[in-house]
């Protein structure tokens, strides 16, 4: 990915993925979002920026959304998945949901056309998981 790419918030539903991170090239602003109904820390966001030079990595536990956003030239990413990526199973919550609220570091990001496709929390209320796993 390139500087200025937003890529997120992506979650898996029925078949949630915890996920192990860490860039390998260049740097990230990297974003966990508690997407879980029912959950106390329910639509609030946490981020940490990850790079190849400071060997931080990220644990995004299930039920929880995924986003970041480039801050150098270019950024790779490894991932450690708990489950196999379902495409069909996948939401995406809008980059800006004013209810989530995440100040990302980029006013004017690159987004895929799935980004800019993206949900509220609120439009995907029957679809998101639930905080004590029914």
């Amino acid at each position: 990915s390139v500087r200025d790419t937003l890529r997120g918030l992506h979650a898996q539903v029925t078949r949630p993925q915890a996920k192990l991170l860490r860039v390998v090239a260049g740097e990230i602003f990297d974003v966990a979002v508690d997407i879980r109904r029912g959950s106390p820390s329910f639509g609030r966001w946490f981020h940490v920026h990850l790079s190849a030079e400071n060997f931080r990595q990220l644990y995004i536990p299930r039920g929880f959304a995924h986003g970041f956003c480039v801050m150098s030239d270019v950024a790779e990413i490894e991932y450690k998945c708990s489950d196999v990526y379902v495409p069909e199973d996948e939401i995406t919550i809008r980059w800006d949901d004013p209810a989530i609220g995440v100040r990302w570091p980029v006013a004017d990001p690159l987004l895929s056309a799935r980004d800019r496709a993206g949900e509220t929390l609120a439009q995907l209320a029957g679809r998101l998981p639930s905080f004590d796993g029914t």
